[in-house]
């Protein structure tokens, strides 16, 4: 067979959530898009916020050329975001702490290709975002997932029991994709102390992935606790997909703590594994997000829609935990298989993604990016599937 092996795997797991997507495609070319109700694909819908365009014309005018620039990206851009994150987090950043990629995609891939030895695991919490699997084995590297607890909270002692002298980094996502749960300081305290611990058990630094392209999308108050002042041997991955609605733009970072245990080193190899995977991110958004840091689209937009969602299943019957960050619901299936229930909604013509397809299964994801309009002319097709199983 001319495909590797492990190449041919991947197409067999394909993700739920492209295939959902692909499905809602067809039903709305044969029912029209106005009676199809597709909540599969975590796609923002709010436009850039109007600086974005600004910036952009600005640029466009500005640019002479578009050549190589340095594998890690413009010096300023870095600067930028090291400033920023140096007020976000609480800790000093430098430039070199930083390394643009495309999207938090990229930013994952250079921090565990940045770390990882062929065969050792990372630990994740179930339920997680899909390609979790496939980024550890690419970079040579086994996933291990552990339970959540209470509301899909972070559980320290689930990831202390799963621990062993094979494991290399823990990946948190907060807020989540598929929950919406947000990491309490408390939760995150207690993982701090638990990989502390295991640097004396197993004699080996456990470094901690915290994926948080959903920062700025939180709800009623809340704050994401700084990842950088809990525990200093961490990576931060984010993409700017989310609070600027530039999904498409591919453009995000990794950053080190600058206090993480070999940090000249791993500054160095992130910016050969970014080389190796991409040569640089994409050179015109680098530039534009350089001159937005902190911007962010109107998040009482996705908040007001989570209301309408979250309280329209509620009263058709479903159990479903308000989420807290993200643009996602994460409902109990009425089903114990929970494919077979998303197979009722779309007999509604209504399309999510099992839970199955994040390592929850029972349940099914929502994504809430999308006009309020096709919430609420959702809402009665959820309570005919309820009925029908």
């Amino acid at each position: 067979m001319p495909a590797a092996e492990y190449m041919r795997d991947m197409v067999a797991r394909s993700s739920f959530i492209r295939k959902m997507f692909e499905e809602g495609i067809k039903l709305k070319a044969q029912f029209g898009p106005e009676n199809v109700f597709d909540f599969s694909l975590g796609n923002p819908d709010l436009p850039p916020p109007p600086q974005f365009k600004t910036t952009l014309r600005d640029l466009v005018e500005e640019m002479d050329g578009h050549g190589y620039m340095p594998n890690p990206g413009w010096p300023q851009v870095r600067t930028a975001v090291a400033e920023y994150l140096t007020r976000e987090q609480g800790v000093e950043l430098k430039m070199e702490h930083v390394v643009m990629t495309p999207g938090a995609a990229g930013g994952l891939h250079v921090a565990l290709k940045s770390i990882f030895n062929p065969g050792e695991e990372l630990i994740t919490p179930a339920p997680y975002f899909v390609e979790y699997g496939t980024y550890a084995q690419i970079s040579g590297g086994k996933l291990v997932t552990v339970p959540t607890g209470p509301g899909f909270g972070l559980d320290p002692a689930a990831v202390e029991a799963a621990l062993t002298e094979r494991t290399r980094a823990v990946l948190i996502n907060s807020p989540n994709n598929p929950t919406g749960a947000v990491y309490t300081q408390e939760q995150l305290e207690g993982l701090a102390r638990v990989l502390e611990g295991a640097k004396s058990r197993w004699n080996r630094r456990i470094y901690l992935i915290s994926d948080e392209p959903y920062r700025k999308i939180v709800y009623d108050g809340l704050k994401v606790p700084s990842i950088f002042r809990v525990y200093p041997h961490t990576f931060l991955v984010t993409s700017y997909s989310k609070e600027l609605s530039l999904a498409g733009e591919r453009i995000g970072f990794v950053a080190v703590h600058p206090q993480a245990e070999d940090v000249g080193e791993l500054c160095q190899v992130m910016v050969i594994a970014n080389r190796i995977f991409y040569v640089n991110a994409p050179s015109m958004m680098q530039l534009a997000v350089g001159r937005l840091q902190g911007v962010c689209v109107d998040v009482s937009v996705y908040q007001r829609r989570r209301d309408i969602f979250y309280e329209g299943l509620i009263r058709a019957g479903y159990q479903v935990e308000k989420p807290g960050g993200a643009f996602y619901l994460f409902p109990k299936s009425p089903l114990p298989d929970d494919v077979a229930f998303t197979g009722l909604l779309k007999e509604e013509r209504i399309l999510v993604v099992p839970g199955s397809g994040f390592g929850g299964p029972g349940y099914f994801r929502i994504s809430y990016a999308v006009p309020d309009r096709t919430i609420s002319a959702s809402l009665e097709g959820f309570r005919r599937a309820l009925e029908k199983a």
